[in-house]
């Protein structure tokens, strides 16, 4: 058999890569880091399984999956990965199509792989097409911080804090027009925050990678990063590989990065 797996994450790909290795009956395999990719590849060849995380750029794993049910006549086995799993258990058991989450267990994985290779084109097809239908019904979630201010709860948008600052025993989530504190540490919240766009950039300060909005040379082996609100920042020379996960493509990465 032939299984595809598609995730942004390096080491999201790098363990699909080491569970697939160990099955007998899946005969090859490829791993790609983006949906189009996938979309290309599959319209080129079949495949019988395939696992593909739901949040991506530019293209959802969601989306993904309703361009193939529109091209593709043999419909793949498909196997949702996801880091939120009340977005995804519902949906899912309610059409009983599979999914893992992050972090990954490899002997969920294997259960997963063990279904998925066990259904129909026809089955895989049906069972896709409901869980389209079910989850355009539902209205998209904001991901959301509660944050107890004051003797109120405030809910705020993970995409509109644009930094989080250590600061003693808290940290400060840093918006446009205002800021809140959190009793976290920077470690606890550079953890939740991963999966939001969140980048360190400095061990007492967190970037959200959509508001930034240049980067350059600074002193030494440091650089500056510039926020859209005008704002900058050193990043250290500790921090500097994670500003890749900046963008999915770079121009001269190497040249930029070495050194």
């Amino acid at each position: 058999m032939r299984a595809l797996a598609v995730d942004d994450e390096p080491l999201t790909r790098t363990a699909l890569g080491q569970i697939l290795t160990s099955r007998r009956d899946i005969a090859e395999f490829e791993l790609l880091d983006n949906a189009h990719q996938a979309l290309a590849q599959l319209r080129k060849r079949v495949v019988d399984v395939l696992l593909v995380d739901i949040h991506m750029p530019e293209m959802s794993g969601l989306q993904l999956i309703e361009a193939l049910s529109h091209q593709i006549l043999a419909m793949p086995s498909v196997i949702f990965v996801t880091a939120y799993q009340e977005h995804a258990v519902e949906a899912f058991e309610k059409r009983a199509v599979d999914y893992v989450l992050k972090p990954l267990v490899p002997s969920r994985v294997h259960e997963a792989l063990d279904i998925a290779v066990r259904r129909t084109h026809q089955e895989r097809a049906e069972r896709l097409l409901g869980v389209l239908n079910d989850l355009r019904l539902r209205p998209p979630r904001t991901r959301r911080i509660a944050i107890k201010d004051k003797g109120r709860v405030i809910f705020v948008d993970f995409s509109e804090i644009i930094s989080v600052e250590a600061n003693g025993n808290y940290v400060l989530l840093q918006q446009k027009t205002g800021s809140y504190v959190l009793r976290e540490t920077m470690a606890e919240i550079a953890e939740k925050l991963a999966p939001e766009g969140f980048i360190r950039i400095h061990r007492s300060v967190l970037i959200n990678g959509a508001h930034v909005e240049s980067i350059r040379p600074g002193a030494g082996s440091e650089y500056l990063l510039r926020t859209k609100t005008g704002k900058e920042f050193h990043v250290t020379r500790t921090y500097r590989a994670n500003l890749k996960g900046l963008a999915q493509l770079w121009s001269g990465d190497e040249a930029f990065f070495a050194g």
